[in-house]
């Protein structure tokens, strides 16, 4: 005796309600033949469910059959069910191109006519010289980023005389959101790395003096070297891998969410808008997140001289100001302002130029930070060997 509601075990269903059988896909021959003229008849279920792990056989038996009978009819009549892989495995089967005598339904014209537009499939070309021709896609995509960086510039050229013109036009509360964002908020991992840093400079540079009783000299390499490069530098890294980053996220997100068109629609302009806050917030607050930085990194090697070389902390101020000459702070301020700028410019490159999908905004924050980060060090390497006899 059953359960109330339980199915009748003499007549079982042969599905349940709502589930699909795939059919198995058919590819046979018939009509009779005439020389080499013969029917080939398409049946079954031609899916992705139908055909999985079994795609390159039927391309293959496809394939065979369309080399063996060029003119043959194909019978597409007899289909169960067909979607894009189905159709995309005849379609490369018969080479890329409809067989001259096709026999199908109008429902089946829509899926492959998506392969007949220009362009939709590729086709792999070999090359004798797969270097030459990756190093070739290299270059040409380094020429687009620097036409478009070029014309990002000019463009914030012209709107910059526009704001000029009409300060009404100037974003003061984002420059100044931008400010607290890029420099108040980057204080604490800057002071914490810039101590660090120094700690550990000063520490290995009292090592070696020690050996050779030059002991007071530990101030004049750490000064020179952190008020003139690493202080700078090292605040360039940090803010390019935090700031420039979160900037590009930010109109990357924009432009996935259609945000950049409706400023177009609206006939707003995106460097007015995004590009020229940004800019003028991290070229401002870079050269005080460098000076906050390199004065935590001469207080990290204070503290390794001190414990090193026993040298008293106010000898270490006293002395710092006689050996180092003001203008290798004003340097290293002014390639902060360089930075700051290009940081900022290279980070709103590379978010304008994100396609309205995710993978595309992680890859362009990816760029975004490697290139600034390298751009930095290349043009810190270029200040160094402009100004090598300049307050040293």
């Amino acid at each position: 005796m059953s359960e109330a509601g339980a199915l009748p075990l003499d007549n079982p269903p042969a599905t349940w309600v709502g589930e699909t059988t795939d059919a198995e896909p058919q590819l046979q021959s018939g009509g009779g033949a005439v020389g080499l003229t013969r029917e080939w008849h398409v049946s079954g279920d031609w899916t992705v469910l139908a055909l999985r792990e079994r795609y390159e056989e039927f391309r293959q038996r496809v394939a065979t059959a369309m080399k063996e009978t060029p003119d043959a009819l194909w019978d597409l009549r007899a289909l169960g069910r067909l979607d894009t892989a189905g159709a995309l495995t005849l379609w490369q089967g018969w080479g890329l191109k409809p067989p001259p005598r096709l026999l199908w339904l109008p429902e089946h014209v829509t899926l492959f006519s998506q392969f007949m537009q220009p362009g939709a499939l590729p086709r792999r070309k070999r090359s004798l010289k797969p270097g030459l021709d990756l190093a070739n896609l290299k270059l040409l995509a380094f020429a687009h980023h620097a036409v478009d960086l070029v014309a990002l510039v000019g463009r914030l050229l012209l709107d910059g005389l526009q704001m000029l013109r009409h300060p009404s036009l100037i974003g003061w509360r984002e420059i100044s959101a931008n400010v607290y964002r890029t420099g108040a908020q980057a204080l604490p991992i800057t002071a914490l790395v810039g101590f660090l840093v120094g700690l550990t400079l000063s520490y290995l540079i009292s090592k070696q003096l020690k050996t050779y009783g030059a002991d007071i000299f530990v101030i004049n390499i750490l000064g020179l070297a952190v008020l003139r490069e690493l202080g700078p530098l090292l605040a360039a890294i940090i803010v390019a891998g935090r700031s420039g980053s979160a900037m590009t996220a930010q109109i990357g997100v924009m432009r996935v969410t259609q945000e950049l068109d409706a400023l177009s629609v609206m006939g707003i302009s995106h460097t007015v808008r995004l590009v020229a806050p940004k800019v003028l917030a991290l070229a401002i607050s870079l050269p005080l997140v460098a000076l906050w930085t390199s004065g935590m990194m001469m207080l990290g090697g204070m503290a390794a001289a001190s414990a090193q070389l026993k040298l008293d902390p106010m000898q270490f101020v006293h002395t710092l100001p006689s050996v180092v000459e003001p203008v290798n702070l004003w340097l290293g301020w002014a390639k902060s302002v360089l930075f700051g700028g290009l940081i900022a410019l290279l980070a709103c490159h590379f978010g304008l130029r994100v396609k309205p999908n995710t993978e595309s905004l992680g890859q362009s924050v990816t760029q975004s930070v490697v290139t600034a980060i390298t751009l930095v060090i290349v043009v810190d390497a270029i200040f160094a060997v402009l100004f090598s006899n300049v307050g040293v």
